[in-house]
């Protein structure tokens, strides 16, 4: 059958991984202010929503340069909070990478930009693991 996997953490029920992950999305959910301002700092003009026909405040892309509406924006580390070519290197180095100011930040539109940017990212920390 399949491996056995050592659970040391939550009672028996988490791996080193999963614990791991926990405390990951625990670090994510925080709600940085630098972040929420560097959004702000893209505002460009009150438009309207072409899906709605709303009013809507636009944002800038840092790429792409266009105009789109906030739910269709990311606020994106310059720099991976995970290096792609390094990969996991410890707690302080994920803690400071994540935790930026502003100069670490920028707005992207969801589609194409930042999926284009974390695509990319998750190729060659794909092709990092396979080269181990």
């Amino acid at each position: 059958m399949g491996r056995k996997v050592e659970k040391p953490y939550n009672g028996g029920q988490w791996t080193v991984a999963r614990k791991k992950s926990f405390i990951i999305s625990a670090l994510r959910k925080a709600r940085w202010p630098v972040k929420y301002q560097v959004l702000k700092d893209a505002y460009v003009i009150d438009g309207i929503n072409p899906k709605t026909g709303r009013k809507c405040k636009l944002y800038r892309c840092a790429m792409c340069r266009g105009l789109f509406v906030q739910k269709e924006m990311a606020v994106d580390h310059i720099l991976p909070i995970v290096d792609p070519e390094v990969g996991f290197v410890d707690w302080n180095t994920w803690i400071e990478r994540c935790f930026l100011e502003a100069d670490g930040f920028q707005v992207l539109c969801k589609d194409p930009c930042h999926k284009e940017k974390t695509d990319r990212e998750k190729a060659i920390a794909k092709e990092r693991r396979k080269i181990k």
